[in-house]
């Protein structure tokens, strides 16, 4: 673990409440939430606390009553208010609706975000574009509709149609409200204080926007100037939505956060922006126990580092819900405070999460990418559920599953025609990323990276014609393409290139075919493409979820196209997933696989999930758990000292000829620990706190060579842990 420079910015958190030492979780930033009388002094207490501050507001939604009731200009604006076809509001709260992207909106909360300006932030995190699939019923999109798309509005409910355009609507409105809300304040930064202000802004994945039935620009922020980059809102609430692999639905968190990293990576593959990957020690739903939170966590946690391109983290949402919140016990006799010894591991990940920096990556096995190609047009091919009521609130955000009844409205929210493409690989250990189909127009050798794609147009739909042209040439000069689709999907028939231009296609399958070479009613099977292969399969999708038969379908047709290949793509089958970052092993085992057998770790190694960060020489991982651990062996050198661990902000390490210390941080009265390699056995270890010394425990690991440290934080004054040999 080495000594960060909080400027770096690895590792940060948003909060709403004013500092605390009781979740002063010492990282590099703050996202200080919420623009209010109070958002001024919050910002001042964080920034003399040492962290570079930025601002988090929802662009969505938010307290923005005063514009809602005509406080700003004297109108009122309830009319921009999302709405579903019932003629309700779309709410985040009572008076907090979802709200149509006006002009007239945008610029509210460009004035409004001017104050966070005002204050010294050095960066706005505008979080949660969102427009949901039940909206497109206020007169403020109307409007919007009749102004696009020069014509009446169509309730969205009422043909596939109206559906799809409604959505690319919705996705439309929020691209062009943060495209002139970023640029405007960075104007405003630079013409007022002359400083450069960096915009971000936290998303969830496509994938989850999907299955939730959410519209948000996604890969559209790829295309404006003013995005400096992102945060990646994948934690046990998005991840946990059940989904079905071989015809039986359930949780699956890990898998699920695997593929919505993985997603989130393309936001930024190729381009100079930042991402954070996000997770959350518990989440918004507080029916749960510790745990459970715990378990889920870890399992995100370990998803999120199998990505390795991506090396800053979002920690934490809401440390304060976390470190001084109370949820259910075990036995549900009432709740309770996060025990000790998960408070202790939870720092010692989160600190870790700052050292992820590592150039040095292996993968054990054979690593081939297997990429299946997404689209923004995903979110444009979400239903309306048939079952809603009239109330105040309707939508569906993965909590409410269990109020979902009818049987094709459960159907809807599996989104089984992409896990069908997906989970059949995932769950044999293969390399399966998500790929921004829309990328490929926007980067050249978008594709470079894959030898083998898989797409379907059953559940998504290719924006533009030229698409077809990267993809052919991608084939033909050596690429294996395993097209899936039946053509049954009604979203075909939507007013779009393929079917309105002078030469139409019923559907773009038929134009990709086209590019291809081969003719569009040709049988399932598999054809030879210059240099190329594509497999069709002549199949809807979301067979390849219903059963075991559906799933190797699509197995089979991927290693028969591979048998008439040229080139050599070998697919390492396993049950498992493992992951070399620097020092740091990740691996994860996987049930539903094609072996129960448990993954053998054998070496010398400091599980860091351990709340006592044990030293261990074999690990035994069985199918759903995982694991990240510190490698003793690597790179090692005799005499030095190094932190291996710990459960604090390290600073000012210094070594001398009697023994070493450093200045350690972290929330006031938590318990920590701290591994430190050395290459003497200690006689004496002792906290200095002020003008106060005690002595703390420590237990030293003869094979190891490391020292294990325990201490109580104080965040009030400079705490130093002295070691003396």
């Amino acid at each position: 673990m080495v000594i960060r420079d909080r400027r770096e910015e690895r590792i940060g958190f948003q909060e709403s409440a004013s500092y605390k030492p009781s979740f002063d979780i010492q990282t590099d930033f703050v996202m200080v939430y919420g623009i209010d009388e109070s958002m001024s002094k919050r910002i001042k207490e964080w920034k003399e606390k040492g962290y570079v501050v930025h601002l988090m507001t929802g662009v969505a939604w938010g307290e923005y009553q005063d514009y809602l009731y005509g406080k700003i200009d004297g109108l009122k604006h309830w009319d921009e208010a999302q709405k579903n076809k019932h003629g309700s509001h779309i709410l985040h709260g009572k008076d907090i609706p979802y709200m149509v992207p006006t002009i007239a909106y945008t610029n509210f909360l460009t004035e409004r975000i001017k104050a966070a300006v005002d204050s010294g932030v050095e960066a706005i995190h505008l979080e949660e574009p969102e427009f949901w699939v039940d909206g497109g019923y206020s007169e403020a999109f109307k409007r919007e509709w009749q102004i696009y798309y020069k014509e009446p509005w169509n309730p969205p409910h009422e043909s596939v149609d109206a559906q799809y355009r409604a959505s690319h609507l919705k996705a439309y409105l929020y691209k062009r409200s943060l495209d002139r809300l970023c640029s405007e304040l960075k104007e405003y930064a630079l013409v007022k204080y002359n400083r450069f202000l960096r915009f971000y802004v936290p998303t969830h994945s496509l994938i989850n926007y999907t299955q939730w039935r959410i519209i948000s620009p996604e890969s559209m922020l790829i295309d404006l100037p003013a995005i400096d980059g992102y945060i990646a809102q994948i934690w046990t609430g998005t991840s946990r939505t059940p989904n079905v692999y071989e015809g039986i639905r359930k949780e699956r968190t890990f898998e699920t956060a695997f593929l919505e990293y993985g997603m989130m990576q393309e936001l930024v593959s190729g381009t100079d922006r930042r991402m954070w990957f996000l997770h959350d020690p518990i989440e918004d739903n507080p029916r749960y126990t510790w745990s459970d939170y715990r378990k889920n966590y870890l399992k995100t946690v370990v998803a999120s580092l199998l990505h390795p391109d991506i090396s800053h983290y979002e920690i934490s949402p809401w440390p304060c819900r976390i470190f001084e919140g109370k949820y259910p016990n075990k036995d549900g006799t009432g709740v309770e405070k996060i025990p000790e010894d998960y408070a202790t591991t939870l720092l010692t990940v989160m600190h870790t999460l700052g050292n992820m920096n590592q150039q040095d990556i292996s993968v054990h096995g054979i690593s081939e990418k297997i990429g299946v190609l997404l689209s923004d047009s995903m979110m444009y091919q979400r239903k309306i559920i048939s079952n809603e009521e009239n109330d105040s609130n309707s939508r569906y955000d993965g909590t409410d599953a269990n109020s979902i009844t009818k049987e094709q409205d459960i159907e809807l929210l599996n989104f089984s025609s992409f896990y069908g493409l997906t989970l059949p690989l995932l769950k044999r250990g293969l390399w399966v990323r998500p790929v921004q189909l829309d990328n490929m127009r926007r980067f050249p050798n978008y594709l470079k990276d894959y030898r083998l794609l898989i797409l379907s147009y059953e559940f998504l739909k290719p924006e533009y014609p030229d698409l077809h042209n990267a993809l052919a040439q991608w084939v033909k000069e050596g690429g294996v393409l395993i097209y899936v689709g039946d053509d049954s999907d009604p979203y075909h028939k939507v007013r779009e290139w393929w079917n309105t231009g002078k030469h139409p296609y019923h559907f773009p399958r038929e134009h990709l075919f086209e590019c291809l070479g081969v003719a569009s009613g040709i049988e399932q099977g598999i054809y030879q493409i210059d240099k190329g292969i594509l497999g069709y399969l002549k199949l809807s999708p979301d067979e390849c979820a219903k059963s075991k038969k559906g799933a190797d379908w699509l197995r089979d047709m991927i290693n028969n196209s591979l048998e008439h290949y040229d080139q050599e793509i070998t697919l390492d089958e396993k049950n498992y997933f493992m992951l070399q970052r620097g020092p740091y092993r990740i691996a994860a085992v996987l049930d539903e696989s094609i072996s129960q057998e448990p993954l053998e770790i054998k070496g010398n190694f400091v599980d860091l999930f351990d709340p006592s960060l044990k030293v261990l020489h074999h690990i035994q991982l069985k199918p759903d758990e995982n694991t990240l651990l510190y490698d003793l062996d690597y790179n090692q050198t005799e005499l030095e000292v190094k932190v291996i661990a710990a459960s604090s902000r390290i600073e000012e390490m210094n070594q001398n000829e009697n023994g070493f210390e450093m200045i350690v941080r972290g929330p006031e009265k938590m318990k920590a620990v701290a591994r430190i390699l050395c290459h003497k056995k200690p006689i004496e270890a002792k906290l200095d706190i002020g003008n106060k010394s005690e002595h703390i425990s420590w237990e030293w690991h003869e094979q190891s060579k490391t020292v294990l440290l325990n201490y109580i934080h104080s965040s009030t004054e400079i705490t130093k842990l002295i070691v003396k040999w």
